[in-house]
Formats: C-alpha cells, sequence, structure tokens
C-alpha cells in the first residue's frame, strides 16, 4: 500500500485505472452502467466496485479491484478514501456479507494497519467492457 500524495477525487481516479467512461458523483454509477456495461457481485481485476456511503446513499466511492485474493478478500486501488485526495494501492477489502455476495464490506484502515471498524453497503462491480461493442 502506498500513498503517493496526488490530490484526486475517486471518480477520474476510477475512470482512469479502468478505462470506464462514466462521468459524474459516484452515487450515480451503478445506475449509469445499466445497458452500458456488465454489472456483478463478483469482483475481477480491473472492475470497479461501487460502494455507498456510509449511512447515506447521497455519497458514494468508486474503487478499482486489482487483485482478487479469495472469495472473501479483493485488493483495490482507490483515491480519496480518507479524504485527503490521496492515492492507495492494494488496499484490502473483505466481504463480511452473510451470503457472500459482496453487498457489505469493511475496508483496512491504512493508518491504524488494521481492519476498519465500519461495514459499508455496496453495490456490485462494474466490467470494464462496453455490452455493445460496435460490429465491423
Amino acid at each position: 500500500m502506498a500513498d503517493y500524495g496526488a490530490r484526486l477525487q475517486c471518480v477520474p481516479f476510477a475512470r482512469n485505472a479502468s478505462g470506464i467512461e462514466i462521468y459524474g458523483n459516484a452515487n450515480t454509477w451503478w445506475v449509469q452502467a445499466e445497458g452500458r456495461y456488465p454489472r456483478s457481485n463478483q469482483p475481477a481485476p480491473g472492475s470497479v466496485f461501487v460502494i455507498r456511503g456510509y449511512n447515506t446513499d447521497r455519497r458514494g466511492h468508486v474503487a478499482v479491484v486489482t487483485h482478487v485474493d479469495s472469495s472473501r478478500l479483493i485488493r483495490v486501488d482507490q483515491a480519496n478514501w480518507l479524504n485527503n485526495g490521496e492515492i492507495s494501492v492494494g488496499v484490502p477489502v473483505l466481504d463480511v456479507s452473510p451470503n457472500n455476495d459482496w453487498s457489505e464490506i469493511r475496508v483496512w484502515h491504512i493508518p491504524g494497519n488494521h481492519w476498519g471498524g465500519r461495514t459499508y453497503r455496496t453495490q456490485g462491480f462494474i466490467h470494464p467492457f462496453a455490452l455493445h461493442a460496435a460490429l465491423g
């Protein structure tokens, strides 16, 4: 995990890292992806994980999956998770949902070097290939 000191928001970071051409607030990405990109509850490297805001759906967060360690553990690269515009790479994310469907997660707390105390609800994973590719 590293913090490169860049001042960046999660949306432009995720868009650039994944190639998924969605704009607007992170809390709108899941709906915007419908019919444009495959969506699922299964992580894959390069997919964008859409996380709901803590205690509110008016905010959200997007992070890019870089590695699937197991059915319950992935690693993501993300920007601004700690609200300082930082870029964090290789951050562990743990599926704590009862049905192992990635609907509830805990995120590694980088400054404290332990699992964060909050459980976040999620919307799922947006996969980086368009559904309606041009046919030649």
